[in-house]
């Protein structure tokens, strides 16, 4: 009857608000970047950082902790990994809410397009965010909240298009596939 027309109608008015991703943007001025080359994963001494290296920056930026070393800061000390580059501007974007695979791809594919003409960037980068205290991690199976709640991966992609795709996950939880 009229009732459950109602009903509906409110819910999916309100599912449709809830289910609506949150879009930021920031610009990023002067930003040390680790220098990377995509065939060393390990990196080099002098010549390019590593993955866990790059892992941990990200965290950092992502997090605007700053990367000055300052031993006055009480929040962190944490620098730039060496060998590193200023870069003169960095573009941020994080979209929050629930995101199914293929806009995901679908962002991933509109990143590469980034590497066009005029080719500005070396790399970019696109991490993806399980909810901390989501039911389900990895290969549909529980996912073991315990500290963090660790869920994630990023890719980091490459002007050549080579990338390297980092995940994260929490002990007690299954690695991914």
């Amino acid at each position: 009857g009229a009732e459950g027309s109602t009903l509906m109608s409110y819910f999916s008015k309100n599912q449709i608000r809830a289910l609506k991703p949150k879009i930021t943007f920031s610009t990023l001025r002067d930003l040390q970047c680790p220098v990377l080359k995509s065939n060393d994963l390990q990196g080099k001494p002098e010549e390019s950082c590593g993955t866990e290296e790059l892992f941990e920056w990200l965290g950092a930026v992502l997090n605007q902790v700053s990367l000055d070393n300052n031993s006055s800061s009480f929040l962190s000390t944490y620098c730039c990994p060496e060998p590193n580059t200023v870069v003169e501007k960095a573009f941020l974007c994080t979209i929050t809410g629930f995101i199914i695979p293929e806009k995901i791809i679908q962002l991933l594919e509109q990143l590469c397009c980034y590497f066009g003409e005029p080719k500005l960037a070396y790399w970019l980068t696109l991490t993806v965010h399980g909810f901390a205290d989501s039911p389900v991690s990895w290969r549909e199976n529980e996912h073991g909240f315990h500290k963090g709640g660790e869920n994630l991966y990023n890719f980091v992609i490459f002007r050549n298009l080579d990338y390297w795709l980092q995940m994260a996950v929490g002990a007690h939880d299954d690695c991914p596939p």
